[in-house]
Parts: structure tokens; sequence; C-alpha cells
């Protein structure tokens, strides 16, 4: 029998809105709305855009051992993590490679919250109920996906606008840090994250407030965007895609993620990650542009000398590049900035440099 789709909260304001729905990660998910792909990417990249991000697991730990919990089964240093405090983080498995990437939040002394991709979800559940049935008995775990939304709310324009829903929320909550508040009067946890390249929010309301928050968000100027926009955002700014850049089969460290693994304790990963760094890197996820016509699309080969060297794991257009670029697996060799290869593009080998990563960054504008 096929399998039945979630749906968000959000699900009737995406039909009411025009959006093309297509399955994702066992959800019902808009890929566009009305004015389509690169309106919308363009529109974050400008203003501020809205997309639905409920799909994302949402997972409280909680009691004496959750920070031990949460720093066995992460790359972070878990037990560091100030009040109010979050951190990009891995989920490794014991042979090093990338369960899942998540953030991982503190939102009291013996409270957190633990964000992962939507398809991963079943497999980080069982992963955490392992080491909390073998380790750390005194945890509760609480998977709340389906109570609680989840809203990014993103862009350049996105500070002043929650200025105006909630002031002095902007100034005060610094990134990659999060808070209880009151958004246009509805009560939400606010992180200042997202997966675009730009500054904005992520804010969780319940389930039943969050279309009117949706609504609230949209009346302040921001543009509804899809699964394909966000995808296009967090190619430029070379954020990893888990089960096309990352995945069990790669390792922090030739993913380019070394900054966000710490070696100075111990973890379920730890000691096969020390082995990895003890063996070298013979591979690096690496950036590349387009110097001639085509489009390079996850799967594609990569190659160097008329063989294959590789793989492309992520790749498009960017339209705020006005170019094709993409990432994929070469040799150490092959990864320095002006290097270059081709990508098979339908049988015939299309020219590649590499470029440093990101593609773009707001910093530089």
């Amino acid at each position: 029998m096929p399998q039945t789709l979630l749906r968000t909260p959000l699900f009737d304001t995406h039909l009411a809105l025009g959006g093309r729905m297509t399955p994702f990660a066992g959800w019902e998910m808009p890929i566009q709305y009305r004015d389509g792909i690169l309106a919308e990417a363009r529109a974050v990249r400008s203003a501020s855009g809205l997309f639905d991000v409920s799909h994302m697991g949402r997972i409280f730990v909680n009691g004496p051992q959750a920070a031990a919990l949460l720093d066995w089964v992460t790359t972070a240093d878990v037990p560091k993590l100030a009040l109010g405090q979050g951190r990009y983080t891995l989920i490794c498995t014991e042979a090093g490679g990338i369960l899942d990437d998540a953030i991982v939040y503190r939102l009291g002394e013996e409270r957190f919250l633990l964000v992962c991709n939507a398809s991963n979800r079943p497999a980080v559940w069982e992963w955490l109920q392992r080491w909390r049935g073998s380790r750390f008995p005194s945890v509760t775990l609480d998977d709340r996906t389906l109570e609680v939304g989840m809203i990014a709310w993103q862009g350049p324009a996105t500070p002043a606008a929650m200025e105006a829903l909630c002031p002095g929320l902007p100034k005060s909550l610094r990134i990659f840090r999060i808070t209880q508040a009151s958004i246009a009067g509805i009560a939400a946890l606010v992180a200042r994250t997202g997966y675009t390249g730009e500054d904005g929010f992520e804010i969780m309301p319940s389930s039943a407030d969050t279309p009117a928050l949706w609504e609230r968000l949209q009346q302040a100027g921001a543009t509804p965007c899809g699964l394909g926009a966000r995808d296009i955002l967090r190619l430029e700014a070379a954020l990893p895609l888990h089960g096309n850049d990352i995945s069990t089969a790669t390792n922090p460290f030739e993913a380019g993620l070394d900054r966000f693994v710490s070696l100075d304790k111990e973890s379920a990963a730890t000691p096969a990650l020390r082995q990895v760094l003890q063996r070298g890197l013979t591979r690096k996820l690496t950036g590349f542009r387009m110097t001639e016509r085509g489009v390079p699309r996850h799967g594609y080969p990569i190659l160097a000398d008329g063989k294959t060297a590789g793989e492309v794991t992520s790749g498009g257009y960017s339209p705020t590049l006005d170019a094709y670029v993409g990432m994929g697996y070469v040799a150490v060799e092959l990864a320095a900035p002006g290097s270059r290869f081709a990508i098979d593009i339908r049988g015939k080998a299309t020219e590649a440099e590499v470029v440093a990563l990101p593609f773009y960054s707001r910093r530089r504008g």
C-alpha cells in the first residue's frame, strides 16, 4: 500500500496560495507558488521570504542526563552550551558516518531541543532511544514534531519587520540563540537561525497557532517560498543537504565540517573520527562553477582526464550569481580553487572550475 503522506499545519494555507504540492521526506510540501522558484529565491535575497519547515523534527530532551546524552550522540560540546544558546552539530554513527546534521538548543539546565531533518527523524529517534536505554536512563525524550509548527522567516528585511511585531527581539536575540517570545500576540520559541545564507528567524508556535502566525508574517511583507527556492538558497550558501552532500557514507572532515567537531571529548563516534584524521583524507567536498553552458545535477559524474573522479552531490542555477554551480566529492589534489575538471552532462564532458565556498555570503554581498 502507498504510504500516507503527513501534512503540516499549513497545508490548507499552501493550497490557498496556489502552492504546487509534492511528496518530500514523507510529507506533502509546496515546491513553489505561483510566481515560481527563481522569483521566490530573489525575494529572500532582496527582502524576506517565508518557508514552512514544520516537517523538520523537533525532539525535546529532558532530565539530569540530557546534556550527557546529547554530548554522546553529537559532535558538539553540549555541556558548554549556555542557556538559550544553539549550535549546529552532526550526529555520527560509531563508524564516523553522518547520520544527520541538526541544531541543538539549550532551553534550560536540564532541557534541550534537537531539530533534525524530516527524512532522518525516525533514525535519529531510534539512535537517541538506543543510547538512552543503554547509558542515560534518566533522560526523557519527547517528539513534538506534530504538536509544534515551524516557520523560517529569512532575508535582509526580516529583522526590521520582526522589530515591528516584537519590539526589542532582533537586538536582544543574537545569531544561534533561542528564546520564548510573543510574535504579533502569538507565543512561540524563536531562534536566530536559518538555511538560506541570510539573516532571519525560525519560529516555533503551537501547530494550532501556526496558520495565523504565517498570515501575520505574510502581511508584514514576506513572500511565501517553497522547497525549490530553499534548495537554491542553501546551495548558494554551500549549506549541505543530508542525503546529497552528506550521509552515513561520508565523514565530517571530508565534508569540510571540521569546525563543528569536538574531539576533546568521548562520544559514540569519537574513536572512529580520530582514526579518520590519523589515516588522512583522500577526497573532499568541493565547490565548482561551470565555465561552459550546462546544468550540473545531482548524480552526474565528475571527470578528470576523461576518467570518473567523483560525482555531483548538489548542483543547479544560481539566480544570485547568474551562474551554474555545484558541489561534489573529488580527490584532495583536485580540490584547490582554480583546479579544472569536467561534468558529464548527458554524455558531454562540460568544463567546470573549482571555486572557494560558499558561492554566496551576505557578508561579502
